[in-house]
């Protein structure tokens, strides 16, 4: 639309002391003579823009003057890119965005560059968890887009709390959870911040790897634990009545197969082994039978024992 590129004209006229046609067609990505007719729409408009021809000419502010269109803080600015940036999902906001931070005045333009790579959102389900950020989240956002080391306090899963020092390169979110991308003595690594207990700035600069891009990065990461996640399948079959709460438990791990004579359901489910799977499924008792492999039968048939020795048969409490 052509007021939008009459505003970027003007916010990336107030970042030079002088441009050219050929400049602002290549800044706003149009041609020669549509930037020279905008720049001509300003100055009718009554915009102090003026041109001056010759060797050494172009277009100018007159005096200087500024206009802040965009009435944003620096904080503002920040907290905008992390929310678009990276994640952006159509072309026309990525153009909205890459036009935006070449059009800001210098001292915004540094902090939303960084913000815009520092953030990535990843919509594939893995779990199906509820958001849970953990009170580091801020932190960790600002010293990923300062570029500075963090302190972190982390516990693994069944690990007591550890500290190391991490170099802070981004922020994913992921089916309900954040996750900090940071470089380690051992090579990059990811951290659920529901995990961090504590997380302190350094005040040293991070060390950012050559070429690195937190997307590429991320779906490497991603691809090695999806198929940790779908390592295994179990075939069972299931009443009519428990495919709803299967659907729910296991959304895109479930496959739906015939139905039997019985009216019951031929269903598969993905796991990282059987044993897991067959424990996720032992919840909805009869309802569910699992068919093969044998070892989720053999899960489910030591759970059945297990259970039985410590609460007994039904009635006996």
């Amino acid at each position: 639309m052509r007021a939008d590129r009459l505003v970027a004209t003007l916010l990336f006229l107030q970042t030079r002391t002088r441009v050219t046609v050929a400049e602002v067609a290549a800044e706003l990505e149009v041609s020669p003579r549509t930037a020279r007719r905008d720049l001509e729409a300003l100055s009718a408009a009554g915009v102090p823009v003026y041109s001056q021809r010759g060797r050494g000419g172009g277009w100018s502010l007159v005096g200087g003057a500024r206009t802040d269109l965009t009435g944003l803080t620096a904080e503002e600015t920040r907290a905008l890119f992390l929310l678009a940036g990276p994640s952006a999902t159509t072309p026309e906001l990525r153009t909205a965005l890459r036009k935006l931070v070449r059009a800001l005045p210098a001292p915004l333009r540094s902090g939303a560059e960084a913000a815009s790579r520092a953030g990535l959102s990843d919509r594939t389900d893995w779990s199906g968890a509820g958001r849970a950020a953990g009170p580091h989240v801020e932190v960790l956002r600002r010293a990923v887009v300062d570029g500075i080391q963090v302190r972190l306090g982390y516990a693994g899963p069944g690990k007591p709390v550890g500290v190391r020092t991490v170099h802070p390169l981004g922020l994913v979110a992921k089916a309900g959870h954040d996750y900090l991308v940071a470089g380690t003595e051992r090579g990059l690594r990811t951290f659920r911040l529901s995990r961090v207990a504590s997380a302190e700035a350094t005040g040293v600069p991070v060390v950012r790897p050559d070429g690195f891009d937190l997307a590429t990065v991320w779906r490497s990461f991603a691809a090695g634990l999806e198929e940790r996640l779908y390592a295994a399948t179990v075939r069972a079959r299931a009443e009519p009545g428990a495919m709803a709460i299967l659907e729910r438990l296991f959304e895109g791990r479930l496959r739906v197969g015939a139905v039997f004579s019985d009216g019951w359901t031929e269903i598969r489910v993905d796991g990282p082994t059987p044993e897991v799977v067959a424990t996720q499924l032992a919840g909805l008792g009869a309802r569910v039978e699992v068919l093969d492999p044998p070892e989720a039968r053999e899960r489910l048939a030591r759970l059945a024992v297990e259970l039985a020795g410590v609460y007994g048969p039904p009635g006996s409490l």
